[in-house]
């Protein structure tokens, strides 16, 4: 099976990021996307950004255009958010997102009518229909299609790094489940989906789709669903390993902090360096660890076996990185990559709310939503272990 990869503009980004629709009132999730979703399309056609249905009707995802830099991906989104609060604010609707819902139960959403999903739920059946689950979706621009893999394996290092930045889902159907990003778990579940296969060349990866379509296991390679996966189609490379981001200035950080990885990488290939890639034995394991543990983990970081904190090692990332992100103008949004270490990531400002709540979790999903409005201010910080709640308004 041939798959023609597209041509892009290197380095160039695009962003997705995965809503839920809770009642104004009570933090619980609504499904009323069906309801709010046809006046989107329509005032959103002609513009840079989308509006559209997810698998769950409590559920919509906003996606940016392709943008020359982070901040006009950025940009983008909020104008996109603009658009959806023009129906949502009306009917008591607000909008908020994390890597799982604090307390909502599967059993209680709807899945949107579309052949598509139907046929997923149809497949998977439990475990499909407990997919309560919101992530980002971060593409960067790949110039030849023979970097595509090398620089996969090199991404699949630093998934630890992004999940545990990333992690917003400690609560399942309102249980604290101990893990920071319960979602990553959840996810890999599904057939396709979890780490990436270790493909050499791009005709491997052509043997392994036509292998898979052949079998009746996928229809065609947008199914395939890997936390790192080619998006041949826009000619990117789309990591999905991160947990929905709970305010605009982080998804903003993770933007910047993949676009300038995936630079980093493509100019090492120039150069004719070897690109560093890991056993897959350790690829599993820092997965896992990022999961459990988020930001207090320690990942395995060369084929040697030497671990490290993952802050630690996520601080010197950004530090050599800043050198490029001032070239592709984004130091700004990742410099927030650091603010996200000093205050905490959502799973911990999630875990804080709770615990001074004496438990209840309907303030979780309030503290949610007023993130979500307002963003996390600078005065909500780390100090002796604990972190500022979210003031109320």
């Amino acid at each position: 099976m041939t798959i023609a990869f597209a041509t892009s503009a290197r380095s160039t980004v695009g962003i997705e990021w995965e809503l839920m629709l809770a009642d104004e009132a009570t933090g619980d999730l609504v499904g009323r996307a069906p309801e709010i979703m046809p006046a989107l399309e329509e005032s959103t056609a002609l513009e840079r950004h989308t509006v559209t249905a997810e698998l769950l009707t409590n559920t919509i995802e906003v996606t940016s255009g392709v943008g020359d830099t982070v901040a006009a991906a950025v940009d983008d989104i909020s104008d996109a958010i603009d658009a959806v609060r023009t129906q949502t604010d009306p009917l008591g609707i607000e909008l908020m997102c994390a890597g799982s819902h604090p307390f909502a139960r599967w059993f209680d959403q709807k899945v949107t009518e579309k052949t598509r999903y139907e046929k997923l739920i149809e497949r998977t059946q439990w475990w499909g229909r407990n997919m309560m689950i919101w992530g980002i979706h971060v593409h960067v621009g790949i110039d030849h299609v023979d970097k595509v893999f090398p620089i996969i394996h090199a991404l699949t290092g630093y998934i630890p790094h992004l999940q545990a930045l990333s992690a917003s889902s400690p609560f399942w159907a309102g249980e604290r489940t101990g893990y920071a990003s319960n979602r990553a778990l959840v996810f890999q579940q599904l057939p396709t989906t979890g780490l990436p296969w270790q493909l050499d060349t791009w005709g491997q990866y052509e043997n392994y789709i036509d292998d898979l379509v052949r079998t009746g296991v996928i229809a065609d390679a947008t199914e395939v669903r890997w936390d790192v996966r080619p998006a041949a189609h826009w000619g990117t490379i789309e990591i999905r390993a991160c947990d929905g981001m709970s305010t605009l200035p982080e998804l903003a950080a993770m933007a910047a902090m993949v676009q300038t990885l995936v630079e980093s990488f493509s100019r090492d290939l120039d150069e004719g360096r070897e690109l560093p890639s890991l056993q897959p034995w350790y690829t599993r394991e820092n997965k896992w660890r990022a999961a459990r543990y988020g930001l207090d983990a320690d990942v395995i970081v060369d084929r040697e076996g030497t671990q490290v904190p993952v802050r630690e090692h996520i601080r010197e990332t950004i530090e050599r990185l800043e050198p490029i992100a001032v070239e592709l103008k984004c130091a700004r949004e990742l410099a927030e990559i650091g603010a996200i270490l000093d205050r905490g990531a959502s799973y911990q400002r999630q875990v804080a709310v709770a615990e001074a709540a004496d438990g209840d979790l309907r303030e979780v999903a309030r503290s949610l939503i007023r993130e979500f409005r307002n963003g996390p201010t600078l005065r909500e910080r780390v100090g002796l272990g604990r972190i500022d709640v979210p003031p109320e308004g």
